[in-house]
């Protein structure tokens, strides 16, 4: 299903436009179920404090949660295998002992013994009740986001602050999950995923790690900060730390983060969203990650008794990660919407054109990818901005997938 050439323009037209308006530097690139590339496009500089610009094919960029997705593809290999059960309790306690001994934080500060037992489903839909240590575990403080180094302490010291079984959508939930791969495989997260997912879906490892080498790092996206002004301003990197550490410290002292690690290329992550568009199988190298059945599973709504899941949400706990938005993705006539394991699941047609259960996410620094099944197209927007939910982006991502829709032949 090609784009039409006033389509790819338009879309690049988009994405100059909110570049000049004061979104960061963006990359965006979608693709059919085919694997062809519909469009891809640079618009912008590395930084505002840059005059290189951006690069379609070697800017790397922080995608944060956009992670989840290739974790949740990993463990459900091992769930195809046999090696790791959805849904029982007692395979958790024996793999991951330390969460048994948890207590429950739902006020934020008084512990309280859990009720109900831990599942690899609960992980990985976001229900088990963990959160990120964007309050800290010790002090019920929040912490500064240059406090979040990847240690792996803070990942295995990390609170319940919900009672297992119940929403919650910040994704240290995965980062649990895997955990429970590395230790039913005796691979690292990276190991793993090189193996198993990128190098049978031609997907470059200097453009999809948890820890650039020194070449990549050049290619790095500049991170930057909306302040209250709503002007753009260079700050500080986030997850840095582990560069100027050795091989051995990187693997031996660092978390590989399953919900938020990857540093990616956009070229090289739309890889695995054709794969997944495609039913599991890459389009070009022909190499099946996943059968077909457990893509389908992937599409299932974990949160069925919670169709406003994401509309009337309290403020964030701490604004400097996140914009507070009352709705998080509006639809007309607000109708049910779902959350699957990999991401958001959008039952209803979208009010860009995309069609009806399309599973979308995002990463915290404004990364923005989609999968629609129905119409066979799959895409994705690099930046690199907090908060959270910048309106510069989110509407050039919005924008974009619109036109695409608009034009699609």
């Amino acid at each position: 299903m090609p784009l039409s050439s006033q389509g790819v323009e338009g879309v690049k037209g988009v994405l100059d436009s909110f570049v000049k308006d004061g979104s960061p530097g963006l990359v965006f690139t979608a693709v059919d179920k085919s694997g062809n590339t519909l469009v891809d496009h640079a618009s912008g500089t590395l930084g505002v404090d840059s005059t290189e610009p951006m690069d379609k094919d070697n800017t790397i960029f922080w995608i944060a949660s956009c992670t989840k997705l290739v974790t949740v593809i990993a463990v459900l290999q091992l769930v195809e295998q046999g090696k790791i059960p959805l849904d029982d309790t007692e395979f958790v306690k024996k793999v991951t002992p330390e969460i048994k001994e948890k207590k429950v934080y739902a006020d934020g500060v008084n512990g309280a013994d859990q009720e109900n037992d831990v599942t690899v489903r609960m992980m990985l839909a976001h229900t088990a009740g963990f959160a990120y240590a964007f309050i800290d575990p010790r002090t019920a403080s929040p912490v500064p986001l240059e406090g979040i180094t990847g240690d792996k302490n803070d990942f295995l010291n990390s609170r319940l602050v919900n009672q297992p079984g119940s929403m919650w959508e910040y994704g240290i939930n995965i980062d649990w999950a895997g955990i429970v791969l590395e230790r039913v495989t005796g691979q690292t997260l990276g190991e793993y995923f090189k193996e198993h997912i990128f190098k049978p879906l031609g997907v470059d490892t200097d453009g999809a790690t948890f820890f650039p080498n020194e070449q990549a790092q050049k290619n790095l996206a500049h991170m930057h900060k909306r302040d209250a002004e709503g002007q753009l301003k260079p700050r500080e990197h986030i997850l840095t730390l582990p560069f100027s550490q050795t091989t051995k410290e990187q693997q031996d002292k660092f978390n590989q983060s399953g919900g938020a690690g990857l540093y990616a290329k956009p070229k090289e992550y739309i890889k695995i969203l054709a794969a997944i568009l495609n039913d599991g199988t890459s389009p070009t190298t022909g190499a099946a990650i996943l059968k077909k059945e457990t893509v389908d599973l992937m599409w299932e709504n974990q949160i069925p008794k919670q169709p406003d899941f994401a509309r009337n949400g309290p403020p964030p706990a701490n604004p400097e990660f996140a914009n507070h938005a009352p709705e998080m993705y509006p639809q007309a006539g607000n109708p049910p919407q779902g959350w699957t394991f990999p991401g958001f699941l959008t039952i209803e047609p979208g009010p860009s054109g995309r069609g009806a259960n399309t599973v979308w996410w995002m990463g915290l620094a404004n990364c923005f990818w989609w999968i629609d099944r129905e119409k066979g197209v799959a895409g994705f927007l690099g930046s690199q901005v907090i908060p959270n939910g910048d309106p510069k982006v989110f509407t050039a991502w919005f924008m974009a997938e619109k036109t695409i829709y608009d034009n699609l032949q």
